[in-house]
């Protein structure tokens, strides 16, 4: 097996490898600045470390790249060497690479891909590709009223790919199809908790290993003024998706559906913008893996509480959030703004509509601080307290 250290010097490799194939622009600008890295999350644990952003900007100073190696250590599985690679071009096309190797289970490997103007902007296209075990997972059974004294741990062994293909009807509506391609196996956990295949052995997707290829056709109706950083307008995504469980032959298929609409009220100055957003999802058919049911809690959703907290096959949820802007100033050559975002997110997960209760919906308030480089570049920290005690999330982009 590769040892750390091995890994790192292969990581710096690489990076300086790919520093050294950048394209050249005259008048171009290289800055790169140290940052502590530290955080805390309910299910990952706490990480300390750092990481040097890279950022290269054109002549006319927009962003062209970012190259953000890091090296932390994690009170669960060690220490971590990762590297960022994210390139930018005209017309919202991106490019994004991430690896890394933990001490103890944990690896990462993923690549996307999207232009959402390709072909002169009739189309818009979209693949990629991951590989990764995340040994920090939790499960707590199904259902809204699951306990916290039954969390079970597993590491979470996938493999991923996808593809989508858009058609725009008009400058704001698009129709697109696409397939994914998932195959996970659980295995042993990072933490003390009970394994989940011995404290649910009996639950779909915990046993042996599942291998799903999904068709979907997707509607998006767009009027935002950004698909990254947006300060108005209204989007609304449906899609419908016929799946094949492929090692299961008893209910090989199933099928998910979900409607999503977001709208941004901006203020007349864009100093504060409120961002509403309601989310239905629902899976008909049996026998449907535990992962692939709505889950509620995370980064994106219920914002309280840790990743997928609440599971089964039906959701509703609603989030509300005000940005407001606080400052802007210069940082490595490129102009960044900052906001503080107070929210509060409410929703719950059912087996079937007629158990809806608004007694069982979960509310999460909270706060959050991002900065962001527009038009390419969100990155945020968001702290949402619940009965359970609360979590914090960071990310490269806003929750909705």
């Amino acid at each position: 097996m590769t040892s750390l250290p091995g890994l790192i010097a292969v990581v710096l490799v690489f990076l300086v490898a790919s520093a050294i194939s950048l394209p050249e622009h005259a008048g171009a600008d290289v800055q790169y600045f140290p940052v502590p890295s530290v955080s805390s999350s309910k299910n990952d644990g706490n990480d300390a470390g750092l990481i040097v952003p890279i950022l290269i900007t054109d002549p006319d100073g927009e962003l062209k790249y970012i190259v953000a190696p890091m090296i932390v250590r994690n009170s669960i599985v060690g220490t971590r060497g990762a590297i960022n690679l994210f390139r930018y071009e005209p017309g919202g096309r991106e490019i994004r690479f991430t690896g890394s190797y933990t001490e103890r289970i944990e690896r990462k490997v993923v690549f996307s891909y999207a232009d959402p103007a390709f072909s002169q902007g009739r189309y818009s296209l979209n693949f990629g590709a991951s590989f990764f075990k995340n040994a920090t997972s939790r499960f707590f059974s199904l259902g809204q009223t699951t306990s916290v004294e039954n969390e079970t741990n597993y590491t979470a062994r996938e493999v991923r790919a996808n593809w989508r293909f858009g058609v725009y009807a008009n400058e704001v509506t698009q129709i697109a199809v696409g397939q994914r391609f998932r195959n996970v196996r659980l295995q042993k956990g990072g933490t003390d908790l009970p394994f989940t295949v011995d404290r649910f052995p009996t639950v779909d997707g915990v046993q042996g290993e599942s291998l799903i290829l999904g068709h979907r056709a997707t509607f998006y109706y767009d009027t935002r003024n950004s698909l990254v950083s947006p300060t108005d307008g209204m989007a609304v995504t449906a899609y419908a998706e016929v799946n094949q469980n492929i090692r299961n032959g008893d209910h090989p298929i199933y099928s998910r559906y979900e409607l999503e609409m977001k709208k941004l009220f901006p203020s007349e100055s864009k100093r504060a913008i409120l961002i509403v957003r309601a989310d239905l999802q629902a899976t008909i058919g049996t026998q449907v893996p535990f992962f692939e049911q709505s889950s509620l809690g995370g980064q994106n959703n219920l914002r309280g509480f840790g990743v997928d907290r609440f599971i089964d096959k039906h959701l509703v949820s609603l989030s509300v959030e005000e940005r407001i802007h606080l400052a802007r100033t210069k940082i490595a050559g490129v102009i960044a703004d900052f906001e503080i975002a107070p929210f509060l997110d409410t929703g719950q997960v059912f087996n079937n509509f007629k158990e809806v209760n608004f007694n069982d919906y979960r509310m999460t308030p909270g706060i959050g601080f991002r900065g962001i480089v527009r038009p390419n570049v969100v990155g945020r920290v968001d702290y949402g307290y619940s009965r359970e005690g609360g979590a914090i999330f960071a990310g490269l982009d806003f929750p909705y």
